[in-house]
């Protein structure tokens, strides 16, 4: 319409060049010089700028000679009209300013009354707009927008039934148009018109009964108002005449969703992912709202499952859709079918890391340490930066017996770490694995045997491998204070070895604050007070530890038993040594209790 306007400018604007005097100059040697008229300047400047803008689309030539049109001449409405159409999507103020000029110099037009009436209605000056609209549609009364505009602004200005009388009017002019019916059902609900809405719907349906569009309205009108038997049969009416049909779709998921209706909804929902012209980002934001309810999933778990599937066959590519089947498979428990799931998508372009993770630990849960040990050399030979690829070939290691092959992967894992927190953690487990290492020496020299002749020996002696543990424990917290595990691990076997007992006491404080309810850490925390000599504190500790341990650890019946023996509660600490005993304790160890508690009871 604009472009319209502008041809007509443009060429009236060039027709005066011919028509207005003009003259000519004439100099010495020189060519004749057009000379143009004052009253004329303005809009040859005008035209010029057309030019540049309706040709060329060249703002930044037609731009500045707009506004030179207006040096000249203040009242040149043309040039108004352009700055404000320009302007409209970039500068609302300076808009509505050139729009109000334009209308000001010529309060007939409609081009001009139109483009203020539309700045204002933008901007949100409503009681501006209203009586400019009010005129349009006197003016320009076969153009609807008009009316649908006005309508608009009289809803907003909390007037509704003024917005419907002008649909009205509207109506007998144009006829039934979507654009006015739809609005004028939204008016005639907000003024619970509830029953003339839903006429108006069904009349829509009658004129034009293969207009999916108006099915779907009348069933969303039947919602609305509490028919529900109406609302479905007409929604699912709908579907069926455009099954593929987004706004049918969707409506009717939103009407089971709101009845509670699971299956109708989850049944909806598989269509609604299968839809080319639906976002794929709103399928997956469907799909994982789905698995984020964990009462409802688990629920639904075979539904949901479909339209998990719906969602992969149709973007088999996306990794979101590749992701929320396979943690399906995880939550189901169908560990094999999550596994060759995974293997299928290992040979992705650009290979995905988290898929050939997902394989590694399911195939370490498995218990396939072939399968393992060759999908993380695959790994590696991919990501050889990612560190925590060497962190599992370290701890395969560490499961086949091999500790310093395990200290030296996790040493190579150090050089590649991102940041501390990795590097402090890492630490830690050198440190657990020098651990492993004394542990080794100390059962070889209570079997008597001098010499490691395992596959792979441990070639340091006992207290070597206990200074390594503790010097890699204390990197470990220089570079991660607050590693939970480290404190731990540092504070209990500082006790068992008798060394700095109040520094143990402080780590294993820190680590039960920053891992609340950890039984493993309760226990440490108890031990190290009884090392200390402080039973009756060890005795609650202990107490809180059994109650959240779910595995009934023998170590800790047995520290429980070592504890309340110091506290002369020597019936108890018999029954828990007992208990440990019956939980896989060594029983040479409690032997040994037994014939010293023996002892004492005969004294």
């Amino acid at each position: 319409m604009r472009r319209g306007v502008l041809y007509i400018l443009l060429s009236v604007a060039v027709s005066l060049q011919f028509i207005a005097p003009l003259a000519y100059a004439a100099m010495p040697d020189k060519k004749p010089q057009l000379v143009i008229p004052d009253s004329l300047r303005a809009t040859y400047k005008y035209t010029d700028a057309l030019k540049a803008l309706t040709i060329h689309d060249d703002t930044t030539t037609g731009l500045p000679l707009l506004q030179e049109a207006l040096e000249i001449d203040s009242t040149y409405a043309p040039a108004h009209y352009e700055l404000a159409s320009f302007y409209v999507q970039k500068d609302m103020p300076r808009a509505i300013h050139h729009a109000r000029k334009a209308y000001e110099q010529d309060t007939t037009s409609r081009w001009y009354m139109g483009l203020y009436g539309r700045t204002l209605a933008i901007a949100g000056e409503i009681q501006t707009a209203l009586p400019i609209y009010r005129k349009l549609t006197d003016i320009d009364k076969n153009n609807p927008d008009n009316y649908r505009i006005l309508a608009l602004l009289y809803h907003q200005n909390q007037q509704p039934y003024s917005a419907l009388a002008t649909l009205d009017s509207a109506e007998v002019r144009f006829g039934k148009m979507v654009q006015l019916s739809d609005l004028k059902r939204m008016l005639l609900i907000r003024t619970n018109q509830t029953d003339r809405a839903i006429e108006e719907a069904q009349q829509a349906v009658e004129e034009a009964p293969y207009e999916v569009d108006n099915v779907i309205s009348l069933g969303h009108l039947y919602a609305s108002t509490g028919r529900d038997s109406l609302a479905r049969v007409t929604l699912q009416s709908a579907i069926r005449m455009d099954s593929t049909n987004i706004n049918a779709l969707t409506t009717y998921a939103d009407f089971c969703s709101h009845q509670d209706d699971v299956k109708g909804y989850l049944s909806t929902i598989k269509l609604l992912v299968a839809q080319p012209a639906y976002p794929v980002d709103q399928k997956y934001l469907i799909c994982q709202k789905l698995v984020s309810d964990r009462n409802f999933y688990g629920s639904n778990y075979m539904a949901v499952g479909r339209v998990l599937n719906s969602f992969l066959i149709h973007h088999p590519d996306d990794k979101r859709a590749i992701d929320l089947y396979g943690d399906h498979l995880l939550a189901g428990g169908e560990l094999q079918a999550a596994l060759d799931f995974f293997k299928l998508h290992l040979d992705k372009e650009p290979p995905q890391m988290d898929y050939y993770m997902a394989v590694i630990d399911l195939e370490a849960y498995l218990e396939h340490p072939d399968s393992v040990d060759r999908y993380v050399a695959k790994a590696m030979t991919i990501f050889p930066d990612n560190p925590t690829l060497y962190i599992r070939k370290a701890n395969r290691l560490y499961l086949k017996g091999n500790l310093q092959g395990a200290v030296d992967n996790f040493k190579s894992s150090l050089q590649i770490a991102q940041n501390d927190t990795l590097r402090g953690e890492l630490w830690g487990y050198i440190g657990d694995t020098y651990h492993a290492m004394a542990e080794r020496r100390s059962m070889l020299a209570k079997a008597g045997i001098k010499r490691d002749t395992s596959a792979y020996p441990v070639k340091i002696s006992y207290k070597k491998a206990m200074q390594l543990c503790f010097e890699s424990y204390d990197k470990a917290l220089e570079l991660y204070v607050d590693n939970a595990m480290t404190l731990n691990n540092y504070a209990y076997f500082l006790s068992e070895e008798n060394q700095q007992l109040e520094r143990a006491l402080t780590m294993s404080s820190r680590a039960i604050i920053l891992s609340e309810n950890n039984a493993t850490y309760l226990d440490t925390h108890a031990w190290v007070l009884y090392k200390l000599g402080r039973y009756d504190e060890a005795r609650n500790v202990m107490r809180k530890a059994l109650m959240l341990d779910s595995s009934s650890s023998s170590a800790l019946l047995m520290h429980y038993g070592d504890i309340l023996y110091a506290l002369k509660e020597y019936f108890m600490a018999e029954t828990y040594w007992q208990k440990a005993l019956d939980k896989g304790a060594d029983k040479e160890e409690v032997e040994q209790r037994m014939t010293i508690l023996k002892s004492n009871s005969d004294k």
